[in-house]
């Protein structure tokens, strides 16, 4: 089963398919020389008709053979008859020089051949009227060049009949009519012809792999409402369908992942709601009690004892409503109602507020809140809740450093809000926790009014500076 299930997948493979394609082309090459010379047969016999006259030149060979047999033919015969054969062999090969020499070296004919032309490219040798030794190895030597072809035999064709020699030249003009002239042109075209098809083929070949990553790549980039790729329909079952097939089974795990995670995410909200609103009255109750428990008598122990209660559960109080808050606002479900407002008065009547409290906790106080009115647009009621949230933080987490500083100022040509303590910084520990809490509700409010904050914070104290967006800010300075 393991070995099929290799078989297929080689079968199926995108590197088995495209080693399949280059064997294929270098199988062919073999094929080329023999398809060449058979179109070239085929289409140069279509294109020139063949002449008659050099049909007889078309087997050097068998020429030869011939010429051999016409001497052998000749044995014995006068000079007349030897003359009138020739000039008979001549007829029937008019593109050929044709000449005999006698036993006693004379030259008995010479025939020149009928179209002259034919001789310009090959250098005619001129006949002597009476042979020597040396002439005949003159006229051996430039005929072993071929160029032309000499076929000689001897009459009777026999070298010890002692009648001498006769003479067939062929030029080469007449040869070439009947080679291969061409053929290397031909060759090149088919080459070159297969070579465009195997690029071809190759290059549809990885067009499609690209069409298929491309639409892969799309998937992968644009997304759904959920937030979740939509899914791909798989196409063959190579490397890149094995691909589509991993992104569709991780695209349905995500969107499962989604909605549980939506399905724990409102389990969540829902407990913390319900919690935030059972955990008040208890609370209530608790707190009632203990201001009736205030008014009995009690040693100084027991008062302390009391306020250290009163405290905390002021303190879970106010993180229990920290929490719904924050479950509210990041469930969607509390609305936003931002209008032009004048932030500067808003931050007056909040100061104002907790000035007693600063107070009685010790607190030196700064503030600076003079100049003419600040808009911005937000919601009055929540605008006021990030700075009872920031405030509050300060007395719980900067008693250390006992100071609250509250300010306007120009910064970047425009006016921000700058409170400020002298604490040992928010990365400090603190008795009182929840202060993680109240910070996010401020982030979430703030950045859904349009406004920005930057906290700088450090063991001498923390910076938060409130600004408008250019978005949300309607009265630029």
């Amino acid at each position: 089963m393991r070995k099929t299930g290799r078989l297929r997948e080689l079968r199926t493979s995108l590197l088995s398919r495209y080693l399949l394609i280059i064997i294929v082309a270098m199988l062919f090459i073999p094929i080329v020389i023999p398809l060449t010379i058979a179109m070239y047969n085929l289409f140069n016999g279509l294109s020139r008709e063949e002449p008659e006259e050099s049909a007889a030149y078309k087997s050097i060979s068998g020429l030869e053979t011939t010429w051999h047999k016409e001497a052998e033919g000749l044995l014995g015969k006068p000079p007349e008859a030897i003359n009138e054969r020739l000039r008979e062999l001549r007829a029937a090969y008019n593109f050929s020089s044709i000449f005999w020499v006698d036993g006693e070296g004379r030259t008995r004919l010479s025939l020149e051949p009928a179209d002259p032309e034919l001789w310009q490219q090959n250098e005619k040798y001129a006949i002597p009227a009476q042979w020597t030794a040396a002439d005949a190895i003159l006229f051996m030597k430039k005929s072993s060049a071929l160029d032309p072809l000499a076929i000689v035999a001897f009459v009777g064709d026999r070298p010890d009949a002692g009648e001498g020699f006769m003479v067939m030249q062929i030029p080469s003009a007449v040869r070439k009519q009947d080679s291969f002239e061409g053929l290397n042109s031909w060759y090149m075209a088919v080459m070159l012809v297969l070579f465009i098809g195997f690029i071809m083929v190759s290059w549809l070949f990885f067009i499609r792999i690209r069409k298929r990553l491309l639409r892969l790549q799309t998937a992968m980039i644009f997304t759904e409402e959920a937030g979740v790729p939509p899914l791909i329909a798989p196409g063959k079952p190579d490397e890149i369908g094995r691909l589509e097939t991993a992104f569709n089974t991780m695209v349905a795990e995500l969107a499962a992942s989604r909605l549980r995670e939506a399905e724990e995410e409102g389990l969540r909200k829902r407990l913390v709601s319900g919690l935030s609103h059972d955990l008040r009255t208890p609370l209530t109750v608790i707190r009632s009690h203990l201001h009736i428990l205030g008014k009995e008598e009690l040693s100084g122990r027991g008062r302390e004892s009391l306020r250290l209660m009163d405290e905390r559960i002021e303190s879970l109080g106010v993180l229990i409503e920290n929490l719904l808050s924050y479950n509210l606002l990041s469930s969607g479900r509390m609305t936003l109602k931002p209008e032009r407002r004048d932030v500067l008065r808003l931050l007056r009547e909040s100061a104002a507020a907790w000035y007693p409290l600063w107070e009685k906790e010790g607190f030196r106080i700064d503030i600076d809140l003079e100049g003419e009115p600040l808009y911005w647009n937000v919601d009055e009621s929540w605008f006021r809740r990030i700075l009872d949230n920031l405030f509050q933080n300060i007395v719980r987490h900067a008693r250390s450093g006992l100071y609250v500083g509250v300010a306007v100022e120009m910064r970047d040509g425009e006016r921000v809000i700058l409170i400020r303590d002298q604490g040992k910084g928010l990365g400090s520990s603190s008795r009182a926790k929840g202060a993680g809490m109240g910070l996010s509700i401020v982030d979430l409010l703030v950045k859904r009014m349009g406004l920005e904050w930057k906290v700088d914070s450090t063991s001498e104290g923390t910076r938060i500076v409130i600004r408008s967006l250019p978005s949300g800010n309607l009265n630029k300075i």
